[in-house]
Formats: structure tokens, C-alpha cells, sequence
């Protein structure tokens, strides 16, 4: 599989324009609280694009569609066509949410398989957020120690804040704030996600805005037909 070659081209200025944002959800199941984070973080970070002037586009990548071309892609080296246009909405992305549940203490093989069939160097540079579920918060740390390292080994820049929600998390009412995470007078309260999912969407805003757009074009664009190709023209 090859990578799509990547062209920095400006639109308008001040990293105003238009941008493109790929969501990676390696849930297992629908509904699923994978996917229900990874949307609230796309929220959060499509209403701090626009905030910053850029129009966004959203593809959505659910992982587990893909499984049995994800197996196929390892063992023979060919993506399927329908593989391919989620790996090229990645690869083409200005910015990336990755979510991914937490099985055993680290993200799910599924996540890590989709990761694998990216060709390498394909991400290097790319603005990432990141977010992790499970259960129980004892696997919160799976995000420091796990997802953010691979993510380092393919060279994407991922935002400080990774975002992880356990199942209690998501009927949390806590006293953080949107801005700050804490409380304070003439403050209305939000849960503590909700607070860590904002911080997170304000962090990968500027990392795409402070990069030119990227627009993909195919390596191989106007291949040669194979018949002209037996004539010798």
C-alpha cells in the first residue's frame, strides 16, 4: 500500500480556511462508549476550529467495519478498496481523534492492527488527539503508557491532554469548570470529562490551524493504460 503523497497548499490566511478531520473508533459494539467519546471530542474540537475561522469536515472511521480487510492487508500487503478510502481520509486528514478501548491494560488489537497497515511515515507531523474507555477507571493510565508511546513511535503530534472515560465517568456531575476544570463563583459546574474533553478539543485546534492544509493527491495519478503499454506508445 502506498501512502498518498500529501500537498500543503494555503487557504485564505491567519490558518483560516478549510480543514479536514478523521476520527478513528475502534469500538466493539453499537452503541458504544468508545464511539460516544469519540464523538463528544470531535464536537469539541469542530467548535474550536470554528472558533479559530475554519470550516471542518468529519470522517468517521469505525474500526471493527474493516476487520476481516484489516486481517486481509497484513497477510498479502493489498488494502481493499473500501480499506483504502478510510486509510486515505486518515493519511489526508489535518488533524486526527483516535479513540480506542482498553482490553488487558492497553488499546485493543483491533486499533493497533488499523495503525499497522498505515504506511510508515504516512503520519509523521499530523496533529492527534487521543482517547481511551473502559470499565473501571484502574485503566486510566493505559493512555500514558500505552497509546501515547505508539503514537510517538509514528511521529504524529499528539495534544497534552489525552482524554480517558471510564463508565462512570460518562454520568459523572462533578464540579469542574469548561475553561479551567475547577470550580468557581458564577461558574456553572460541568462534569470533570466534559471539562478534560474541551481542554483537549482547544489543544488540537491550533496545531491544525498553524499548518496549511493538506490535500491528497494519488501517487500514481494518471497511470499509463496497459494497452497502450503493448504497443510500445
Amino acid at each position: 500500500m502506498s501512502a498518498p503523497v500529501l500537498v500543503d497548499t494555503p487557504i485564505g490566511g491567519n490558518g483560516h480556511g478549510h480543514r479536514r478531520l478523521a476520527v478513528v473508533s475502534a469500538g466493539l459494539r453499537e452503541p458504544s462508549s468508545t464511539r460516544l467519546l469519540a464523538d463528544r471530542l470531535t464536537e469539541a474540537a469542530v467548535a474550536a476550529l470554528a472558533a479559530g475561522g475554519a470550516d471542518v469536515d468529519v470522517t468517521v472511521v469505525e474500526v471493527r467495519e474493516h476487520a476481516h480487510d484489516l486481517v486481509n492487508a497484513l497477510s498479502t500487503g493489498f488494502a481493499s478498496a473500501t480499506l483504502q478510502e478510510a486509510l486515505d481520509a486518515v493519511t489526508g486528514a489535518d488533524g486526527l481523534i483516535a479513540v480506542t478501548p482498553v482490553f488487558s491494560g492497553s488499546y485493543s488489537g483491533l486499533f493497533k492492527t488499523f495503525f499497522d497497515v498505515v504506511e510508515d511515515g504516512a503520519l509523521a507531523g499530523l496533529p492527534v488527539l487521543l482517547g481511551a474507555t473502559a470499565g473501571t477507571v484502574r485503566h486510566s493510565l493505559a493512555l500514558e503508557h500505552a497509546v501515547r508511546p505508539l503514537f510517538a513511535h509514528l511521529r504524529t503530534l499528539t495534544v497534552p491532554t489525552g482524554v480517558f472515560g471510564a463508565t462512570e465517568d460518562f454520568g459523572a456531575t462533578g464540579s469542574g469548570t469548561a475553561s479551567s476544570g475547577t470550580a468557581s463563583s458564577g461558574t456553572a459546574p460541568v462534569p470533570p470529562l466534559t471539562a478534560r474533553i474541551q481542554r483537549a478539543g482547544r489543544e488540537l485546534a491550533p496545531l491544525v490551524l498553524a499548518r496549511p492544509p493538506r490535500r491528497t493527491r494519488p501517487v500514481l495519478a494518471a497511470p499509463t493504460p496497459f494497452e497502450q503499454l503493448l504497443t510500445g506508445h
